[in-house]
């Protein structure tokens, strides 16, 4: 209709690839009754409670723009939150369009053309991306083989000209959450090279084997961001938050103002009930999925590491590729998310086990045949 339009898209966005893992779901789709262990998101559905707080506020009447930065109450709340689980009270809070929202103000808040952004790999899909959009050039630290990020192999990346460090603990897509006394250690190189950090903390009710630790208590210029998609499976309600120095919390209200706007005024009603749910029964059933997963996966022979928090696990690929090995999983109705989506590497693979536990079981059924395919 419009003949080619291709020589009208920017640079940065000819840049960047579709997301391995909406790959995934879109192929989902076409399946029949596949056994999903690609999507990261809660099996449990969002709270009653948390539910009639949404409702009620859209009858209400509570369905206009709200200040941009969020509403009084809740940033209050938050930071309320913060100090009761951490022990620190952060200087400034906003509330975000989801958490991928506050990563992406954070990013161009902060980062700008020649800016070397220290990023983990394995890390999140959208880390690498978001840097380059904000001109940024992102620079991996190797966390392989057991994902934990540390002083000494992040300070091995570093350069003159790295002035940002993105931190993601419990992480996505391995599970592994740094120690408090490994935390300390990045917190000191961090203070002593004078860098931004921002730690990305959306997983911390998750973490099964020891609280996790938030690098705001430990270093002061940090912006934490996290928000109640997995902690009380809002995925859709798109509410998060990010914490930090004031000045720079500012700067990503600015740039709020100019694109988001403002977080769902509803569902901000709703993160205020978040805030106050007893969650202790999901992140207990998660702990007992880590369990069963970890164990099926090693009666089947498979080489990974335990993880610590979140809902995924990252085994290597029998046969060396993890492209190749998902290909093949989809052959046998099994939707896995291939390593390279999330890394440099195409060694791994990923599974998401929050998921019933009927799927497992399906699932692991599945993985062990495949195993057993490479004997």
């Amino acid at each position: 209709m419009g003949g080619d339009c291709s020589k009208y898209l920017a640079e940065r966005t000819l840049k960047i690839e579709a997301s391995g893992i909406r790959k995934i779901f879109d192929l989902a789709a076409t399946l029949k009754s596949p056994v999903d262990f690609s999507i990261g998101q809660p099996d449990f559905d969002v709270p009653d409670a948390l539910k009639e707080a949404a409702v009620s506020a859209i009858r209400s009447g509570f369905n206009r723009y709200t200040p941009s930065p969020g509403i009084p109450e809740l940033r209050r709340a938050i930071i309320e939150s913060v100090a009761r689980r951490h022990g620190y009270r952060p200087e400034a809070c906003m509330v975000t369009c989801g958490t991928s929202g506050a990563l992406t103000l954070a990013i161009w808040a902060c980062v700008g053309e020649g800016c070397e952004v220290l990023v983990p790999d394995p890390h999140f899909v959208s880390y690498r991306h978001l840097v380059r959009m904000a001109c940024g050039e992102p620079v991996f630290y190797d966390t392989y083989p057991d994902f934990l990020a540390t002083a000494e192999r992040i300070e091995a990346a570093a350069t003159p000209r790295s002035r940002v460090l993105i931190l993601n603990s419990p992480a996505n897509p391995t599970g592994a959450v740094v120690p408090e006394p490994e935390m300390r250690r990045i917190a000191d190189l961090a203070r002593r090279r004078d860098w931004l950090v921002i730690s990305d903390e959306v997983y911390d009710m998750f973490s099964y084997d020891a609280p996790a630790v938030s690098f705001g208590v430990l270093y002061d210029k940090t912006i934490v961001v996290n928000g109640f998609s997995k902690s009380a499976a809002m995925t859709g309600w798109r509410v998060g938050y990010a914490t930090g120095p004031a000045e720079l919390i500012e700067g990503m209200c600015k740039l709020q103002q100019f694109t988001f706007v403002n977080a769902p005024a509803p569902m901000q009603k709703a993160a205020l009930a978040a805030l106050e749910a007893d969650l202790s029964g999901p992140v207990a059933a998660y702990r007992r999925k880590r369990d069963r997963i970890c164990e099926g996966l090693a009666a089947a022979g498979y080489s990974f590491r335990r993880p610590g928090g979140a809902f995924y696990v990252f085994p290597e690929a029998p046969g060396g590729s993890g492209e190749a090995f998902v290909s093949k999983a989809i052959r046998e109705n099994l939707l896995l998310v291939p390593g390279g989506a999330f890394s440099m590497r195409d060694t791994h693979f990923r599974i998401s086990y929050a998921v019933p536990d009927r799927t497992i079981e399906m699932g692991l059924d599945i993985l062990a045949r495949l195993r057993r395919s490479f004997s």
